[in-house]
C-alpha cells in the first residue's frame, strides 16, 4: 500500500519481476491500470491456466506494477461506498484517478530511481494513462492504450438516464455479459470456458468483502467514471487531447468488441501525432474481455512486440 496524494488514501500497488532481475530500467518498467468496474488483481493478475498477463510481461524481463485507484480492490474505499448509493452522488471520476495515477508513478520512479516508465490502460484506464502522459510525456516511455474509451458515435436513447448514485453493483453473470457484449451468442462460452469464469468471479468478488456478503454477490465499483461518460464522451467532447501524446503509442482492440469498439479506436489512433512510433492492432475473434479470454495469447504477443520493439521516445 502506498499513500495517495489525498491524506487517509491508501493505494493498493502490486509488482512482479523475474528473481534474477536486480538492474531496473526505465525501458523495462510498466504500469497497468484497470478499467471502470474490475480492479487490476482480478483481470491482469488472474492466472489461467497458471500464467497471468502480468506473469507474461514479467517473464519477458520487464518490472511490472498494477494499481487500484481509491474505490477499487484492496485500495482505500471511500466512506460513500458503506452507505446505500443513493445518498451519495458519483464517486471517484477520471479527476481523483488521474491523481491517483501520478501518485503511483512518482512512487515507483522514486523507488527504483528512474525517469520515466511505460503505462498501460484498458477501457476506463486508456483515458487515465492517456490525460496523464498528455500532460507528462516526460515521464512515460511507451502507452498501450487496450480497448481504448474514445468518443460516442450511435445515437443517444431519447429518455434521459437514471440517476446516478455514488457507485455501482453488479452479480458477475451480468458483468461477463457487459464485458462479452458483441460477441456471437453461441461463441460467448468457448471464448471464456467456465473455469475461466469461475476463476475470475472468484477472485473479483475476494476483492469487494462487502459486496460478495450481498445475495446474490456483487462487485461494487465507484460510479464517478459513469458520470464522466455523460458528460464527456457521451456528449461528445474527449477528456483528454490525444494529439499532445509525443511518444511511441500502441492502440489495441478486438473485433466483437462491443463496448469500445474498432471504429473509437481507429478514430483515435488517428488523432495521435504522426510518425512511425505509433501502432494500431485489432485482435480476431475477441470482446472487451479478450485478456481473460481463449484469444488472449495473441493480445500478449502484440503488446509484447510493442513493448520490446526498437522505437524509443
Amino acid at each position: 500500500m502506498i499513500d495517495a496524494a489525498d491524506p487517509g488514501i491508501k493505494l493498493y500497488v502490486r509488482n512482479k519481476h523475474t528473481e534474477d532481475l536486480k538492474q531496473f530500467s526505465s525501458e523495462k518498467t510498466l504500469l497497468f491500470v484497470h478499467g471502470a468496474t474490475q480492479p487490476s488483481e482480478a483481470t491482469f493478475d488472474l492466472p489461467l491456466e497458471g500464467l497471468s498477463w502480468m506473469d507474461y510481461i514479467a517473464q519477458h524481463g520487464w518490472d511490472v506494477y498494477l494499481i487500484d485507484v481509491r474505490g477499487y480492490g484492496r485500495s482505500t474505499r471511500p466512506p460513500e461506498m458503506d452507505q446505500p448509493a443513493a445518498r451519495n452522488p458519483p464517486i471517484v471520476t477520471t479527476d481523483v484517478a488521474v491523481k491517483d495515477i501520478g501518485s503511483t508513478i512518482d512512487f515507483i520512479l522514486q523507488r527504483r530511481g528512474l525517469s520515466k516508465l511505460s503505462l498501460m490502460g484498458w477501457s476506463w484506464g486508456t483515458v487515465i494513462v492517456g490525460a496523464y502522459t498528455a500532460d507528462h510525456n516526460d515521464k512515460v516511455d511507451r502507452l498501450v492504450l487496450y480497448a481504448p474509451t474514445w468518443l460516442r458515435t450511435s445515437p443517444l436513447p431519447q429518455a434521459a438516464p437514471p440517476p446516478l448514485g455514488a457507485y455501482v453493483a453488479a452479480p458477475m453473470a451480468t458483468a461477463r455479459e457487459r464485458l462479452q457484449a458483441g460477441a456471437p451468442d453461441d461463441r460467448k462460452n468457448d471464448l471464456m470456458p467456465a473455469s475461466w469464469f469461475e476463476a475470475w468471479s472468484a477472485a473479483a468478488l475476494a476483492s469487494d468483502p462487502a459486496g460478495s456478503k450481498q445475495e446474490p454477490p456483487v462487485l461494487r465499483s465507484p460510479a464517478g467514471v459513469f458520470q464522466d461518460n455523460r458528460n464527456y464522451w457521451d456528449a461528445g467532447k474527449a477528456y483528454y487531447d490525444p494529439e499532445r501524446i509525443k511518444i511511441p503509442t500502441l492502440v489495441v482492440v478486438a473485433e466483437w468488441d462491443r463496448l469500445t469498439p474498432s471504429q473509437g479506436a481507429q478514430a483515435l489512433f488517428h488523432k495521435l501525432p504522426s510518425g512511425p512510433n505509433k501502432r494500431l492492432v485489432e485482435i480476431g475473434e475477441g470482446t472487451h474481455f479478450v485478456m481473460l479470454e481463449k484469444n488472449r495469447i495473441q493480445l500478449f504477443q502484440e503488446v509484447q512486440v510493442f513493448l520490446d520493439g526498437p522505437c524509443r521516445n
